[in-house]
């Protein structure tokens, strides 16, 4: 893997912002570069605001209206197109796209891009139809057996403790290597026995601490586990049933696929993807995803403590205008939201390698909340 990949995300203020047409103000511009090996980081930090948590609104009864209402769907479009960092919005209504444009010289909607860490939800799904398919007991079992001869020779103990959903929910326990600890990981020569190796600064299941080392012990674990790679189970279990091109994306030094960050994934494979999810795992009347994995992904299992946004097993979860939202967040703006009582996907990708900015984050937040929502709340007429 390059030296110079960036990883993941920064947690946000679900900030609704008002402004013209949609509501939606000028992105603010932040200053800061981070140097990737030096402090490359994917996840919250200090200096990040922190909103009173609230929990996710729980679903209720679906909107009646259907498609967009062509003003507001048309105000949004231009207002998204004022954004500099977008470059692709999709927006699907009852699996009909309704809305697919490219902004500032973005690529094609079906050439992969960089997720980042919109991958992790991605990994999320493998581990489900793993475990349907037996290759993994479920979200209790314990890490350290599948994994032990990549952890320390005398473990703190509260390793044994760790479960597949530890990881899954960021709950592990173990110091974060994203974030300012990004760099020192993905320079060390095996990225699995360095994830294994970090303090624990919290015990299992407690709090969340947000870490791309945790999800790349599942890419591992799945790699074990199934005995092929975690390419070739996302070409297999997910690619080929959903019609979309995974390529290769990048490796460990052990050749382990980067779990839960640097996927690709072009803007419609993503709303393919959210789609999947928005019809709690079936496509085209075939079951993807275990039943019953939707829910437990979707379920609050922990709090971001400098967003207050909750989180399930790789997704966010959120609301906007009383309807629940889940969501997955990749850096510089790669997102999927799926809205199942709008019974709405929407896809939002953005230039992947600029600074961080988290004014981005909120306009393109703004552009969901006060624009899309509401056009579908409206509906066509």
């Amino acid at each position: 893997m390059s030296a110079r990949a960036r990883d993941g995300l920064r947690p946000h203020r679900m900030v609704r912002l008002r402004a013209a047409a949609v509501g939606v103000r000028r992105v603010r511009r932040a200053s800061l570069i981070v140097a990737l090996l030096v402090a490359a980081c994917d996840g919250p930090t200090a200096s990040s605001a922190t909103p009173a948590a609230k929990g996710p609104r729980s679903a209720q009864a679906p909107v009646t209206t259907h498609g967009l209402e062509a003003t507001m769907l048309r105000d949004t479009v231009a207002a998204a197109s004022r954004l500099p960092r977008i470059r692709s919005l999709l927006v699907l209504r009852d699996g009909e796209t309704l809305a697919a444009h490219v902004f500032h010289g973005g690529p094609p909607l079906d050439r992969p891009v960089n997720i980042k860490s919109a991958s992790k939800s991605v990994m999320s799904a493998l581990v489900g139809i793993a475990i349907a398919r037996g290759a993994i007991a479920g979200t209790r079992q314990p890490i350290l057996p599948l994994l032990r001869d990549a952890a320390p020779a005398d473990p703190d103990p509260r390793l044994a403790r760790v479960t597949i959903g530890h990881l899954l929910s960021m709950q592990a326990g173990l110091e974060r290597t994203s974030g300012p600890f990004y760099g020192r990981w993905v320079s060390s020569p095996d990225w699995v026995r360095y994830a294994l190796a970090r303090p624990f600064v919290a015990d299992p299941g407690t709090q969340m601490l947000y870490s791309t080392g945790s999800t790349h012990l599942l890419s591992a674990i799945l790699t074990r586990a199934t005995g092929r790679s975690t390419l070739a189970n996302a070409r297999a279990w997910l690619g080929a049933p959903l019609g979309i091109t995974i390529p290769a994306w990048p490796a460990d030094p052990q050749g382990i696929y980067f779990g839960g960050n640097e996927m690709r994934l072009s803007p419609r494979a993503l709303a393919r993807f959210g789609e999947l999810y928005r019809n709690d795992g079936m496509i085209d009347g075939r079951r993807i995803l275990p039943a019953g994995w939707v829910a437990q992904s979707w379920t609050p299992r922990t709090i971001s403590p400098w967003s207050g946004q909750h989180y399930g097993y790789g997704w966010f979860l959120s609301d906007a205008r009383g309807h629940p939202v889940r969501y997955a967040w990749g850096y510089g703006g790669q997102m999927v939201y799926v809205l199942p009582d709008l019974r709405l996907t929407v896809v939002m990708t953005s230039d992947a390698d600029g600074a961080r900015d988290s004014g981005h984050i909120d306009a393109l937040y703004g552009l969901l909340a006060d624009g899309i929502v509401p056009a579908a709340e409206r509906g066509a007429g």
